[in-house]
């Protein structure tokens, strides 16, 4: 999961650790490098921040991954690699334990804790949202550097903010930060529109995950923030078969890119509320103006109008229906037909 403050972290870890060392390389945004400037330059940049005084020219991933090998294996080094989303990445950079010095450590942040298992690293750390009380520390050393208690008028509208947060680093971050120096009537705008417009910073950053998903996986994903969140895991294993999306590995892929969990009973699947907003955000934006459009409808107002209006097209894929509460609202029975192209089309009732 993005913004949970893995970069912070090791980069902590990195400023403790390096005088230990006889060489250090912190190599940040590998996944952004990589996809601009390439696996040689990456391979480059790690061997001049170890060496130097040198300059290194070579012209493929073979080459350096020689020249890492023979330069390295006698020095004790300290190498953080941040934000790797690929095999590859790993394999140019620190192909093999015995490219290195004993001794020598590698730190590894990634989105992705099956990448860690590829190559059987010696322990995984996964960083947690921050509980209430530390969530409040960091969105008040933000808002209000840290160094003054929070007047009486702010402190409820603090809660309201690491509530909204769920005490996700980024989000206390970028919001602490925008309402520093701001007063009681705008913070409580802002957490009005919030109610119905995301930050767009702090979704560019949780949506990148989303985006490096298979297709199957998107719908999986996209199904969970609609519709099954909180549910029994076994119930939306059953359903999401049904609609031929292969959970038992997508849901695995999920969990392990952070997207979602299952509680400590492993009965029920759950997802960080900002993710859930994303999700949904991301089915609505297809189509803003028309909800008949949308592949995912879960509002009741919004199944509401494409009933009554008969506004439903081939786009919708599922609906989340309260039979109860929609019992008593009048519309006429209208009838559209199921898309043949897409794996399925419920209709889940509660």
């Amino acid at each position: 999961m993005g913004g949970i403050s893995k970069t912070t972290l090791a980069r902590v870890a990195y400023t403790q650790m390096s005088p230990h060392f006889e060489g250090t390389s912190f190599i940040d945004d590998i996944r952004e490098v990589s996809n601009k400037c390439g696996l040689v330059f990456l391979q480059k940049q790690f061997l001049s921040q170890i060496f130097h005084d040198e300059f290194f020219n070579f012209f493929n991933v073979h080459e350096g991954n020689a020249i890492i090998n023979h330069r390295l294996s006698h020095k004790k080094v300290l190498v953080v690699l941040d934000d790797v989303d690929n095999l590859q990445h790993l394999k140019c950079l620190v192909g093999r334990r015995d490219w290195f010095e004993l001794g020598s450590r590698i730190i590894i942040t990634t989105r992705d804790e099956h990448l860690l298992r590829c190559c059987q690293v010696d322990n995984v750390f996964m960083p947690t949202t921050l509980t209430i009380g530390y969530a409040l520390q960091l969105f008040n050393l933000k808002a209000f550097h840290g160094d003054t208690a929070p007047e009486v008028d702010f402190i409820e509208l603090s809660h309201h903010v690491v509530n909204y947060a769920g005490g996700l680093p980024l989000a206390l971050e970028i919001l602490g930060s925008f309402l520093c120096g701001r007063d009681a009537t705008q913070w409580r705008s802002v957490i009005e529109r919030l109610k119905r417009d995301s930050n767009k910073e702090i979704f560019d950053t949780l949506q990148i995950s989303f985006d490096r998903l298979e297709e199957r996986e998107k719908n999986i994903f996209l199904d969970v923030a609609c519709f099954f969140n909180g549910e029994k895991k076994d119930f939306v294993m059953k359903v999401l078969d049904g609609c031929e999306f292969f959970p038992d590995i997508g849901i695995d892929v999920l969990i392990k890119k952070s997207l979602i969990k299952v509680d400590k009973h492993k009965k029920y699947l759950r997802m960080h509320n900002l993710l859930q907003e994303m999700g949904r955000k991301i089915v609505i934006e297809k189509c803003i103006d028309e909800p008949g459009k949308r592949c995912r409808l879960w509002e009741e107002t919004d199944i509401h109008h494409i009933l009554t209006k008969n506004t439903a097209t081939e786009m919708i894929e599922g609906m989340l229906i309260d039979n109860k509460r929609l019992e008593r609202m009048p519309f006429k029975i209208v009838a559209f037909k199921l898309p043949t192209r897409q794996p399925c089309c419920t209709s889940f009732t509660i």
